[in-house]
């Protein structure tokens, strides 16, 4: 066969085979790509086209470039004091608008090197970034990094808010993408710039650069531009006003972008850390009331967001006399706060720290430390609505009581005493027998009366001040005492107004308020209170006119605490240091009581001398005789079990021999006779319980107080534990 013939032969097999190939049905694999490939090309053009028609929607109802300039995005809040006085402006500082001609063109460089480097080639999403943090995201810790363009980022600040949800994200990619289809590339940078937050206030670049530097933005170096670029992702984290350090380890950030994408020379020598800082020298302490004072506004405001003006009760004056105390007084290296309110609970000066600059903790109104012997108020209130009174006499003794032995700080022991110089001297044996006998759980109880909102413990040791409280809340409860024995509640705000002049909220008065223990109390307590500045530990207080206070110390000298009152003005004042380590020489009677003295001799200058009402004009059955009526009718009174249950008059056990030990808590009706007042001295030899623990009175007094009788020479009955 020739050749040509084994050409034909050759063409026609693979003719056959073609037409095999055609024939043959296609596989199930490829089958599915296929159907795969339409199928997903049909739903990519149905998302491309709702994608379009919903950006084609949000771009035809946005508002036009003109309005969006004109609107703000924070509310601003004018704080005055109670006289009128402007102290502090809150929320948004604008500055000038600059157009995009104005902005300097580094400022644009750095913000669009650290934020969106494709700024100029995406369409508002940038498809490569998102993929890039998919993939880091599948690759890494399975977190999706942030891909916001400075075109999203700008739709979310004017547009929505922050919250981080997947219709938030597809709702900001649209309206990127609107602002992209409506406005130039230069109108977003513009509107972007002016618009977003730098911190402290401060929103745009204009803002920014006058609170940080001093200057308008139109002046900005290209260190400068890249801090303040440096703060977009961390205002607060990264404000130089707050960590210079942090802000210029930022801006080096930028400037190595910058750099690297050629914005600027690679071989450009620029120092952040040169960079000359607005100053702002000990900011004033107002900071730490409207810190205070101002989230209140929640809770007496409908939600709005317009601007507004809040009117104080801080006195300008007396928060000027209140910093320079805690300055003055402080002890190296500590910290101090001071709270001061008028008799109706209206704060005239609250000092949180010796730098709102430094740190703008709160330790007026957020710490919690021990008080020391201030706590001592409780202690006495709950022995005085017992029965006690200032002239009754106690004994101080070594005492041990659930195998805890408080020492007196001078180290000795006096023997007897009356209850007033027990008090004065801030003798701690007593008031550890005082809280023995009445019960810790009553000294709880009694703190809680008076407006203590911490956790109390009821072991020994909590007669002494072991409980950590809040500065605030102790100058509460002595407010409540100087107020008669009525109940105080701390208030900040006067009233609100919008910027022109409609009335949103007034403060009114209360009309009633609590009498948290009977006059007579409040009276003997204010006797003591008043002692212990004449005669005791307090006296480094005493400004020249009727004083009322206590001192507290904690061990080694860690707290330092007074808290008085005088002319209707309450202060309590605490110092110690923020590790709670050791501060040499501070006492309660030193440094607080020197500067509550700094500041009261102030405050009060303008006030009547106020004398004290101390007399006590004891109920009667403190003084009548006659045992029957002194005790009264068992069945007359009311109980609660140690679930809490009332008991009602005429119920309890007639068979119980003491229905008043410290496994109840006895709530008396007020119209009802009272606890039967203390009998007999006791004996110059302190009386011993069966747990061997001293008593503060003597047995003949425990048996009328309780209702017990036992024949003569019989022994005692055992004391209820506490």
């Amino acid at each position: 066969m020739d050749k040509r013939g084994s050409r034909r032969k050759g063409a026609a097999r693979k003719e056959r085979a073609a037409r095999a190939a055609a024939d043959k049905p296609p596989s199930r694999i490829g089958l599915w790509m296929r159907r795969m490939f339409i199928w997903g090309g049909a739903i990519a053009l149905l998302v491309a086209l709702f994608v379009g028609l919903a950006v084609a929607f949000a771009a035809r109802s946005m508002p036009g470039y003109y309005q969006l300039k004109a609107t703000q995005t924070a509310q601003t809040i004018v704080v005055r004091a109670r006289d009128g006085t402007e102290i502090v402006e809150l929320g948004p500082s604008f500055g000038k608008w600059l157009t995009s001609d104005e902005i300097p063109q580094v400022m644009k460089d750095a913000m669009i090197s650290v934020e969106d480097r494709r700024y100029y080639s995406h369409f508002g999403v940038d498809p490569y970034g998102l993929v890039r943090a998919v993939y880091t995201a599948a690759t890494g810790d399975g977190r999706v990094s942030a891909t916001s363009t400075i075109t999203q980022q700008l739709a979310r600040n004017v547009f929505l808010n922050n919250n981080r949800s997947l219709d938030r994200k597809l709702r900001e990619a649209v309206l990127a993408m609107a602002l992209e289809a409506k406005f130039s590339k230069e109108q977003i940078l513009e509107l972007y710039l002016n618009k977003v937050y730098f911190g402290g206030g401060a929103y745009g670049i204009d803002s920014a650069s006058r609170k940080f530097f001093s200057h308008p933005a139109t002046e900005l170096s290209t260190a400068e531009a890249a801090i303040i670029a440096g703060l977009v992702k961390a205002p607060s984290r990264y404000s130089p006003t707050a960590d210079v350090d942090a802000a210029v380890s930022r801006a080096s950030v930028v400037l190595r972008l910058m750099k690297e994408q050629g914005r600027i020379p690679a071989n450009a020598t620029v120092d952040p850390s040169a960079v000359k800082l607005k100053e702002e020298a000990g900011q004033n302490s107002v900071r730490y009331f409207t810190d205070w004072a101002l989230p209140q506004l929640d809770l007496l405001l409908p939600e709005t967001f317009e601007p507004i003006e809040v009117w104080t009760t801080l006195d300008v004056g007396m928060q000027r006399a209140a910093t320079a105390s805690i300055k003055s007084n402080t002890p190296e290296a500590a910290q101090g706060a001071l709270v001061s309110m008028d008799r109706d609970g209206a704060v005239l000066a609250l000092v949180g720290g010796t730098d709102y600059i430094e740190t703008n903790y709160n330790r007026a109104t957020d710490a919690l430390r021990q008080p020391g012997s201030s706590w001592k108020l409780f202690v006495y209130l709950a022995a005085l609505e017992a029965g006690y009174t200032p002239d009754d006499r106690v004994v101080d003794t070594p005492v041990t009581i659930e195998g805890w032995s408080p020492r007196n700080s001078s180290g000795r022991n006096v023997g007897e005493i009356d209850l007033r110089t027990a008090f004065a001297y801030s003798i701690n044996t007593v008031a550890a027998q005082l809280g023995n006998e009445v019960g810790f759980g009553t000294v709880a109880s009694m703190a809680r009366r008076f407006g203590i909102t911490t956790e109390i413990n009821t072991y020994p040791a909590m007669v002494l001040g072991s409980n950590e409280v809040r500065l605030i809340d102790m100058t509460r409860a002595f407010a409540a005492v100087s107020a008669g024995g009525t109940s105080v509640e701390p208030y900040g705000i006067l009233k609100v107004e919008t910027a022109e002049g409609e009335l949103l909220y007034q403060h009114e008065n209360r009309a009633r308020t609590a009498q948290l223990v009977p006059d007579y109390v409040a009276a003997g307590i204010t006797d003591l209170l008043q002692t212990a500045i004449a005669t005791g530990t307090g006296r480094a207080a005493d400004i020249g006119r009727p004083v009322a206070g206590k001192t507290g110390t904690t061990s080694s000298n860690k707290d330092g605490y007074f808290v008085g009152f005088s002319s209707g003005i309450t202060t309590g004042v605490w110092m110690g240091r923020d590790d709670n380590a050791r501060v040499g020489g501070l006492q309660g009677g030193t440094a607080p009581a020197r500067a509550f003295a700094a500041y009261m001799r102030y405050a009060v200058k303008d006030r009547p001398v106020q004398e004290f009402d101390t007399d006590l004009q004891l109920p009667e059955w403190q003084l009548e005789p006659d045992d029957e009526y002194m005790l009264g009718d068992p069945e007359d009174y009311y109980f609660i079990d140690e679930q809490g249950n009332l008991i009602e008059p005429g119920t309890v056990d007639g068979s119980r021999d003491d229905p008043f030990g410290d496994e109840f808590d006895r709530t008396l009706d007020r119209d009802r006779p009272r606890t039967p007042p203390p009998g007999p001295r006791p004996p110059q030899q302190p009386p011993r319980g069966s747990d061997g623990a001293p008593q503060a009175i003597g047995d003949d007094f425990l048996d009328e107080a309780t209702g017990s009788s036992r024949d003569p020479g019989q022994s005692p009955p055992p004391r209820p534990a506490n």
